[in-house]
């Protein structure tokens, strides 16, 4: 899948981003949707569609079930500042779940990875999910870059690129930012979106895609 162009996203190519959106979790959140992208792919998640007269759920199960692949970080399942546990990214990967299970035959080839930032940390609130492909980043980039990136080409995908290749391209990207914002005439405000993020991503790989 190396140096492959953008085309419209595909059930068979779209990955399902479920992970927080908070400002301390920015930096993976990057690096993973930079990963999903170099390895050939196309990520989904709540943050592309800005439609405030469809309701959240309704939209989440569109994009789950346009996606045969589930990326599910679940390391902000804890306690909040009021005292309550934040339990969005677990009620999407049931929904993901549920959905692999159908009668459907095009869904039951969902695969899906499971992502925490300790080994077990899990089974203290989760347990349920023992049995799943569940991996640690311990919240650094580069394990978390490898994951990605070995799941990916262990789901038959091998001739998407090296992780060593993946980490240097993502570091170069990271540097090159502010060039390719120039490029495109935008703003480091302009990360804060998505979708114009999306784009810097995609423009900076076009170019190394096309040398």
């Amino acid at each position: 899948m190396t140096g492959r162009r953008r085309i419209k996203p595909t059930y068979s190519s779209s990955v399902f981003v479920n992970c927080p959106f908070d400002f301390e979790y920015r930096p993976l959140f990057r690096a993973l949707i930079f990963a999903i992208e170099a390895c050939g792919f196309s990520p989904r998640c709540a943050l592309e569609v800005d439609d405030s007269g469809e309701p959240r759920a309704e939209k989440l199960i569109r994009l789950i079930r346009s996606s045969r692949y589930g990326i599910h970080d679940i390391s902000r399942t804890e306690l909040g500042a009021a005292g309550l546990p934040r339990f969005n990214m677990p009620y999407e990967f049931g929904v993901f779940v549920g959905l692999k299970y159908s009668a459907e035959p095009a869904q039951r080839r969902k695969a899906v990875l499971v992502l925490d930032r300790e080994p077990y940390r899990y089974q203290r609130f989760l347990s349920d999910i023992a049995g799943h492909d569940i991996q640690s980043h311990d919240g650094q980039i580069e394990l978390l870059l490898i994951k990605v990136r070995n799941w990916l080409f262990n789901q038959g995908h091998q001739d998407i690129i090296g992780s060593a290749e993946l980490q240097d391209q993502f570091n170069a990207f990271m540097s090159d930012i502010p060039h390719t914002l120039l490029q495109l005439r935008k703003s480091e405000a302009d990360l804060e979106n998505y979708q114009d993020f999306r784009q810097v991503v995609f423009s900076w790989l076009d170019i190394q895609w096309s040398k």
